[in-house]
């Protein structure tokens, strides 16, 4: 398990537990199910890299504590 932190700039950060070989769409659920936000309408980023649904966390090198940017579409 690792803890990822998501920061919407907007003042709320958001952390998660998941596995590292989740992808990025199941990534997305989780951050939907805790800030009410439908899944299809957030967006994760790391400066200019939009991260896609199909690849998993491990793939993208996202480890325990890494801080990612949340956006909302």
């Amino acid at each position: 398990m690792i803890e990822v932190v998501l920061n919407d700039r907007l003042g709320k950060k958001v952390r998660v537990k998941c596995n590292d070989d989740d992808t990025i769409g199941d990534l997305k659920k989780l951050v939907a199910a805790q800030t009410g936000t439908r899944s299809d309408k957030i967006r994760i980023q790391k400066w200019y890299t939009v991260y896609k649904d199909h690849i998993t966390l491990k793939d993208y090198e996202i480890h325990d504590g890494m801080g990612l940017e949340l956006y909302y579409n």
